[in-house]
């Protein structure tokens, strides 16, 4: 991921992880997304959540 305007985006896209998780949170499927945003690939949605998990781990370590 790469920052824009102080939001991760995926790179080579436009696309801020905060959009991919947010379509999966409205239900979404990983196919409707690729369908909707060609731009975007399966292993960016993966990147997507590893990241979500990754920042929720390091708020958990630096709250205790």
């Amino acid at each position: 991921a790469i920052e824009r305007f102080g939001k991760p985006f995926i790179a080579g896209t436009r696309i801020a992880i905060v959009d991919i998780l947010q379509w999966l949170a409205f239900d979404m499927t990983n196919e409707e997304i690729l369908e909707d945003y060609p731009s975007l690939k399966e292993e960016h949605i993966k990147a997507a959540l590893a990241f979500a998990a990754n920042r929720e781990a390091m708020i958990k370590m630096v709250a205790a």
